[in-house]
This record gives structure tokens, C-alpha cells and sequence, in this order.
């Protein structure tokens, strides 16, 4: 807590603490019938009482001084807070492209020694050439369904099932 609110907290209270005995005085000298003391009495009472609406008023600004601050230090806290993560990202971006040419350098040396290399035959350009979906040939049939009795023999199922799902 900052001092302007708790001194504005203590002088509150001490000040209405501080009213309770010029009130004692004044329901005495109300007993007693003694309009003089009365008046003085409340005039304390009264003195005690503004000095506590003071220090109240004094500890609501220092309250609201408070909250300015601790805005401004969790808005500081954020900033900074974003700032690493920007340099972490950056960090982490660095890496990544580091070790992406790594990997090219590496593939590179490879090439250049001769090692990790493979050559396709004439016959597997041929073959390639005629697969399905790469640039010639017929499509694969699709493959035979098969059952399987209890004894575990393949067999030819008589005919095939059909399902109709409609929704």
C-alpha cells in the first residue's frame, strides 16, 4: 500500500475514534442539562468528524493513484512481455532457416562426393512410363474379393453383395 492511502486510512479512523469522546461529553452535559459544554462538545465532534472526511477523501486519491500505477507497470509488463516473445520467434526463425541450409549444405556435399545417389535403369523409365497415373498405361483392376471358410481355405465368393445406404 503507497502512503498516501494509508495515511489517509489511519487519519480516518483516529479522527472517528476521536469523535467518540467529545459525543460522551455531550450526552453527559445533555443529562446534566448544561447547554454550554453541549455546544463545545459538538463543535469537537463536529472539528473530528471534517478532519475524518478529509483523510477519507485523502486515501480515495492515493487509492486511485494507486490503480494509475499498477496499470502502468502491468502495460510495461505486457510490452515486455510481447517484445521476447517477438525475440524468441525470431530466434526460433533463425534456427529453423539455420538449420534448413544445413540440410542443403549437407545434400550438396553429398552430391558432390557421389554418396546417397540413385540411378533409375531403362527399364524401370519404362515400367514408370507405363504405371497408372504417371503418364501411360491401363488402371490396375481391383483386386478380387475372397471368403474364408471355417477350415481357413480361400474361396471365390458365388456373388458379390450389394449395400444401398440412403439418407
Amino acid at each position: 500500500m503507497y502512503a498516501k492511502t494509508m495515511e489517509g486510512l489511519v487519519g480516518a479512523k483516529t479522527n472517528m475514534d476521536l469523535v467518540n469522546t467529545p459525543m460522551r461529553v455531550y450526552k453527559d452535559a445533555r443529562r446534566r442539562g448544561d447547554l454550554a459544554v453541549m455546544e463545545r462538545a459538538m463543535g469537537y465532534a463536529g472539528e473530528f468528524a471534517g478532519k475524518a472526511q478529509e483523510y477519507q477523501e485523502k486515501a480515495e486519491e492515493g487509492m486511485e493513484e494507486e490503480v494509475e500505477i499498477v496499470r502502468e507497470a502491468e502495460k510495461l509488463e505486457r510490452e515486455e512481455a510481447a517484445a521476447k516473445r517477438a525475440e524468441e520467434g525470431e530466434e526460433t526463425e533463425e534456427e529453423i532457416r539455420g538449420k534448413a541450409q544445413a540440410r542443403v549444405e549437407a545434400r550438396s556435399w553429398a552430391a558432390l562426393a557421389g554418396e546417397d545417389t540413385a540411378e533409375v535403369s531403362e527399364e524401370g523409365k519404362a515400367l514408370l512410363q507405363s504405371a497408372p497415373g504417371m503418364g501411360g498405361g491401363k488402371p490396375l483392376a481391383a483386386p478380387q474379393a475372397l471368403t474364408y471358410t471355417k477350415s481357413g481355405a480361400a474361396s471365390q465368393p458365388a456373388q458379390a453383395a450389394g449395400i444401398s445406404i440412403s439418407v
